[in-house]
């Protein structure tokens, strides 16, 4: 019981920094204790529906963690495991559920704390990201940088209406919460925020008070676990809610302070609404790589439900813009064409809440904007009736089909408010509506399609064999070019209906079709996974034109393996070397690199130097053969899968890869954090704005050649090291399912798609993503540090000068610096003491030893790092400063 009463008078975290550094905190600064509020709140809460003695319990349990964490005293992680395993079933998952709980409220607790300071320092005109200008950066920071460089105000305008951000959403990994609590979290977000301005009345502190309670206990009493597998339709409506609740209205705003940031540097001008600034694409319903639920009536169903999602939100804003533009004065132009629809109209329009009488012609701008209304309404019940029917008696040609057409009244619009000198008017929500209609067009989101490369070979395997010429599969790399390239030049179908096909030929070829089906506005890249060879391009090419796609998708290779990103500069190189493949191309490729698998093939570092290399060489080579090459960076959303913060990991991308043409992956698992919330949207939006432009206008240094002698050294050893006990040690399977919850995160329903490539297969078709999980949840991280120490050893023991050159490479190479922060950050995170405990429990005890050699492997790696960073404990101040 002492400890409880301890507990109940421990500080929050922010009142002992206070303690600590009571010099640093001004009135401004209060630190609201907001993770003792919601601990006090819950744990009343628990004892209200368990009783007493179970809140004793967890605070027991909170008390032995606590001390753990304060002392590192294994003896304290001891009793606290011989406390759990001593409850009841009953008892261990009220007290799991809790402690779940408690730190989502902790979490939830932070991100508020985090608003609230960066709010204080935006009033006082300070800088105002949470950390420094080296990890994030404010926009209009990023222009005075610039400034500061010698460029010119014109210059950053240029460069920024010219360059352009393609954010590509993807299911997998699935948020793991369900959006049932990700809403309560949001309720109790904001009820914290509301809680705590200075404006607040009595009453109000008391019912908000009340609100937050109910939230709390409403989502402790929601089951955590989803019980039924999401389909691929509902991880669509997940991911593009976010464009409902933050996306949507987050635009215009955050463009709204690039024009404020632009105007403060001297420029005039807005960014054009038709700039492509901000783009959005999604590989929900469209990423069929290894999972055989997305299926060609997902894909189709999927782009109707965006459709029609997007109609609803414009038809949901039209109605504004009508009571907005009542003004009477417009130009000629604009005057003929409200004329002529005021003529054509006959009929009032029940249906609608406002404006559903015939619009006066001295109202011509809601004339014009009827006509818009009503084109909206066509478009949304089209596209609905198509999703629940397959079929519609609305006529296509009264709705909007392409984005032109959809633009065009409302460029009208927008010149005669400038021609009749209602310039502000035109720039307020019109522009606004502008913006959003180039930035989402008729489908909210451009969806890409992704196959695996063998999946195409065997459809075209299937029509060589049909045609009697043989096995497509069987011939060499230049027979199947030549083949292909033959008949892409040539204009004969090469096959009818009577086609033998299997259900996996089926399934591709459907997909073809309605990619041909749907307008093609739907889509955006077609990428081919496990790319190796210019003919995985070209069959793609061949199929889109055999199943006769108008307009073809932009065929987009994708290298994740080690040996594939190694070879993938010669790969491009031979395919940009086909004349047929460069007319097609037209000057412009895209390329995407696997951050996730190379990962899991051959270590963080060694994919880590590949990634950067494989970029440098693929722009030579494009740079070569006159192309423009978009990366497209299939990055995860934890350090393992190639995630870290967003300014840092393009900042440190190589110099000249980026060109203002990025196109990047928002993992699942990361859209909430990224998008979540109003603020939260601003700030992912600015962070992806400005680093790309500080990274074209500011190039990072380049790596001088003895650092990458060295680097090219360490990843040798580090792959051999990480491949040595992953792939050749015999007792690493057996102790990696023992040890971590591998097995049960393939059976837990967090996504539609499985989660192994191959059911039968091992460490190899497991997918990067329950890799990363299994190991995060034991907090040893092994796939993030492992090579890491093998690679500083073999260094520094080649010579002790070059102890010296990794701290030179930490100080001055962005990349470097990154890397080795970030796997500093997850030793940070990582405890080799609860990895200890999960083998005493869930180990057999012949596998003891090995966890004894990983965890001194571990322990080794992290001294060797601190040694390297030249500081005497993790997340310390540095004395190697980047020049």
């Amino acid at each position: 019981m002492a400890a409880v009463k301890n507990l109940e008078k421990m500080a929050s975290i922010d009142a002992q920094l206070r303690l600590l550094a009571p010099s640093k905190v001004s009135e401004d600064d209060k630190l609201v204790e907001y993770d003792a509020l919601l601990l006090d709140r819950f744990l009343d809460i628990l004892q209200d529906l368990h009783g007493e003695d179970l809140r004793e319990t967890v605070q027991e349990c909170y008390e032995f963690a606590a001390e753990y964490e304060r002392k590192r005293d294994p003896r304290k992680l001891e009793e606290l495991g011989s406390a759990l395993t001593s409850l009841d079933p009953g008892d261990s998952i009220v007290v799991a559920k809790s402690f779940s709980h408690m730190l989502s409220l902790a979490n939830l607790a932070e991100e508020v704390q985090i608003a609230y300071r960066r709010r204080i320092k935006l009033k006082k005109g300070g800088f105002a990201d949470e950390a420094n200008a080296t990890t994030e950066s404010d926009i209009e920071e990023t222009f005075k940088r610039l400034l500061q460089l010698n460029k010119s105000p014109q210059e950053v305008f240029d460069a920024l209406k010219n360059q352009t951000v393609d954010l590509v959403f993807t299911a997998h990994p699935t948020q793991s919460v369900r959006r049932s609590l990700l809403q309560k979290h949001g309720r109790i977000r904001n009820c914290l925020t509301q809680l705590y301005a200075k404006d607040i009345t009595p009453d109000d502190k008391q019912e908000l008070d009340e609100a937050l309670q109910r939230e709390i206990q409403a989502a402790f009493r929601t089951d955590e676990i989803r019980r039924t597998p999401p389909t691929p339709q509902d991880e669509m409506r997940a991911g593009m809610s976010y464009f409902h609740e933050t996306i949507w209205k987050g635009v215009p705003k955050f463009l709204r302070r690039v024009d404020t940031a632009l105007k403060n540097i001297g420029i005039d001008e807005r960014v054009p609404y038709n700039a492509p600034l901000i783009q959005f694409s999604s590989w929900m319903g469209g990423d069929r790589d290894g999972n055989p639920r997305v299926t060609p009536e997902v894909t189709r169903d999927v782009c109707l439900l965006a459709r029609m999602m997007a109609a609803n939100l414009y038809f949901s804003q039209i109605e504004d813009l009508m009571f907005e533009l009542s003004m009477w004065r417009c130009s000629s132009e604009l005057q003929t064409r409200a004329e002529e629809l005021h003529r054509s109209s006959r009929k009032d329009a029940k249906h609608y809440i406002e404006f559903w009488k015939q619009i006066p012609p001295n109202e011509p701008y809601r004339v014009i904007l009827g006509d818009v209304r009503d084109k909206l309404y066509n478009t949304r019940e089209r596209a609905r009736h198509l999703l629940s029917s397959g079929m519609s008696e609305i006529p296509e040609d009264t709705t909007f089909t392409d984005v032109e057409q959809f633009l065009e009244p409302l460029e009208l619009c927008y010149r005669s408010l400038c021609a009749c000198g209602d310039r502000p008017i035109a720039d307020g929500s019109l522009l606004d509506f502008l913006r959003q209609v180039s930035t989402f067009g008729l489908s909210l989101v451009r969806l890409d399609i992704r196959q695996e490369s063998e999946r195409h070979a065997d459809v075209i395997d299937t029509i060589t064999n049909y045609l009697g010429i043989g096995s497509y599969k069987e011939w060499s790399e230049e027979q199947k070019q030549e083949w292909l390239l033959s008949e892409l030049s040539g204009k004969r179908p090469l096959f009818g209906p009577d086609l033998p096909k299997t259900e996996e030929t089926a399934d591709v070829l459907d997909t073809f079709n309605v990619i041909a089906e749907l307008p093609s506005d739907n889509f955006g890249a077609y990428i081919i996974s496990m790319a190796t060879a210019p003919s995985d391009v070209l069959a793609v090419e061949l199929l889109q034109r055999e199943c006769h796609v108008q307009k073809p998708l932009r065929v987009v290779p994708l290298f994740e393996k080690l040996a594939d990103l190694e070879a993938a500069p010669s790969a491009m190189a031979r395919l940009f070397s086909i004349d047929w493949y460069r007319n097609r191309i037209d000057g412009k490729q895209e390329v995407m690199i696997g951050y996730s698998d190379s990962g899991k093939d051959a270590g963080r570092l060694s994919a880590a130097w590949q990634l950067y290399k494989a970029q440098e060489e693929l722009i030579q080579v494009a740079k070569q053969y006159g192309v423009k090459l978009t990366m497209f960076h299939g990055r995860g959303g934890t350090v393992g899968r190639g995630g870290g913060p967003t300014h840092l990991a393009i900042l440190s991308q190589p110099p000249d890869t980026i060109h203002g043409s990025l196109r990047v992956t928002v993992q699942g698992e990361v859209i909430e954090q990224s998008f979540g919330e109003e603020h939260l949207c601003f700030r992912t939006l600015q962070r992806f704005t400005a680093a790309t432009l500080e990274h074209g206008m500011n190039p990072p240094v380049a790596p001088k050649p003895e650092w990458r002698a060295l680097l090219d050294a360490m990843a040798v050893v580090a792959t051999e090291k990480y491949r040595s006990i992953v792939f050749q040690e015999p007792r690493f399977v057996e102790y990696f399912r023992l040890a971590t919850p591998e097995l049960e995160y393939g059976r837990m329903n967090i996504g539609s798609r499985p989660s192994k490539r191959k059911p039968s297969g091992g460490i190899e078709s497991l997918r990067a993503i329950p890799w990363i999980f299994a190991w995060t949840q034991t907090r040893f991280h092994l796939p993030v540090w492992l090579g890491f120490g093998a690679a500083f050893k073999y260094a520094i023991e080649k010579d002790v000068k070059n102890l010296h050159m990794l701290q030179e490479m930490y100080s001055q190479w962005p990349f470097f610096r990154v890397t080795i922060d970030l796997v500093e950050m997850v030793f940070a995170k990582g405890d080799p003491g609860i990895a200890a405990l999960y083998d005493k429990l869930l180990v057999s005890e012949d596998l003891w030893s090995f966890g004894e050699q990983l965890r001194a492997n571990y322990e080794e790696t992290k001294n060797l790092l601190l040694q390297v960073l030249y500081i005497c404990f993790l997340l310390t101040p540095k004395l190697l400063q980047a020049n």
